[in-house]
């Protein structure tokens, strides 16, 4: 992906506001850490092998666990 903005003349954009603008590179900080921790994860997969089942979590627990995670972050409806 390109790291310059596109090309564009100024009269064509829209400029946001600063809170707006504020959100997006946060949004957007985010984003580049996510997919660098998620590079990081891939390489060490590829330096180390698998790791063995016995030091895995079963997808079963991480469902069950994420679940429980988005009731407690959902209203609760009377």
């Amino acid at each position: 992906m390109n790291e310059q903005p596109a090309p564009a003349d100024a009269a064509a954009r829209q400029i946001l506001e600063p809170a707006a603008a504020d959100a997006v590179r946060a949004y957007a900080a985010r984003t580049r850490a996510n997919a660098d921790h998620f590079a990081a994860v891939l390489e060490d997969l590829a330096t180390n092998g698998l790791p063995s089942a016995e030091d895995c979590t079963p997808w079963e627990e991480l469902r069950e666990a994420h679940l429980t995670r988005l009731v407690a972050q959902r209203p609760a409806v009377a």
